[in-house]
C-alpha cells in the first residue's frame, strides 16, 4: 500500500499573516413570519390534481361510449 505523505509550504508567520486582523461585524435580521392558509401554489397544485382526474374521467367515458372499453363509463 502507498504510504501518503502530505507537506506545506507555508510558515506559521504566513499563517497568522493569512489570519483577518479585525472581527466583522454581525447585523441582526428580523424573522418575518408567514400568512396562515393557502398560497397560491397550493391553488396551482389543487387546480392542476383536479384537471388531471377530470381528464382521465373524460378518456374513460370516450373509451366506454366509442369503444365499450371504459372502467367507468360503459
Amino acid at each position: 500500500m502507498a504510504k501518503k505523505t502530505t507537506t506545506t509550504s507555508t510558515t506559521r508567520a504566513a499563517r497568522s499573516a493569512a489570519k483577518p486582523a479585525a472581527r466583522t461585524t454581525v447585523t441582526e435580521v428580523e424573522v418575518v413570519e408567514e400568512k396562515a392558509g393557502a398560497t397560491w401554489e397550493a391553488g396551482v397544485a389543487i387546480l392542476t390534481a383536479l384537471l388531471l382526474v377530470v381528464a382521465i374521467l373524460m378518456v374513460d367515458y370516450e373509451l366506454g361510449t366509442s369503444y365499450g372499453g371504459g372502467v367507468f363509463f360503459k
